[in-house]
Parts: structure tokens; C-alpha cells; sequence
């Protein structure tokens, strides 16, 4: 599996950004995707994931409310719409892909997109 993540960049606080991630090398529709975040000194933290056909979705309580986890199985795509985007949003974005829901580690990562969010 292969993840190539974009979108990141510099926003103001109170704004919004969409980030995209890339899958490729197996079938799209037999991985769960999940997007994770890790900001300087801090342990890479889950933000949300996706099922399969992208009917069941979970998020982390920090973002629930403003970010959302969208996939796009024809294009073989995953985003995470970010909304209202606070300071403590900053950090570098990886997503990744599991074959299961609600077990097992994430096992393929992104190189990751930086998010930089100003106050």
C-alpha cells in the first residue's frame, strides 16, 4: 500500500482546510483508512477513520464536531475536511490503512502534509 498525503499548509484559526490522501498498490475498498496527527513533542495522536464503503466513521472527542473523514472509492481517495481550525490543530497529518474496523494496527502510513494553524 502506498499513501501519499496533501493539502496541508498555513490557515488562520477559525478556518478551513481539506486534506487528501492518495491510496494505491491494493484495492481501495478492503482498507479501512484512518488519518492520525503528531505535533512536536507529542505521541502521534488517532484524529478519525473510515470504513470500507465509508458508511461508519469514528473521531477523536478534540476534532468531533469540526473535522470530517470522507472517502471517494472511484478515485481511491480519502480527506478530512477541517473546519474552525484551532491552534492546537498544528501538527504534521498521516493517514493510513488497515484492513479492520475496530481491531488490529494501522499498518501502512503516509509520508504526512503539516498544518500549521496561526492565532
Amino acid at each position: 500500500v502506498h499513501l501519499v498525503e496533501s493539502g496541508g499548509g498555513l490557515v488562520q484559526a477559525g478556518g478551513s482546510l481539506r486534506l487528501t490522501c492518495a491510496f494505491s498498490g491494493r484495492a481501495f475498498s478492503d482498507w479501512v483508512m484512518g488519518w492520525f496527527r503528531q505535533a512536536p513533542g507529542k505521541e502521534r495522536e488517532f484524529i478519525a477513520r473510515i470504513s470500507w464503503s465509508g458508511d461508519l466513521t469514528a473521531y477523536a472527542d478534540a476534532v468531533k464536531g469540526r473535522f470530517t473523514v470522507s472517502r471517494d472509492n472511484a478515485k481511491n481517495t480519502v480527506y478530512l475536511q477541517m473546519n474552525r481550525v484551532k491552534a492546537e490543530d498544528t501538527a504534521r497529518y498521516y493517514c493510513a490503512a488497515r484492513p479492520t474496523w475496530d481491531y488490529g494496527t494501522f499498518q501502512d502510513w503516509g509520508q504526512g502534509t503539516q498544518v500549521t494553524v496561526s492565532s
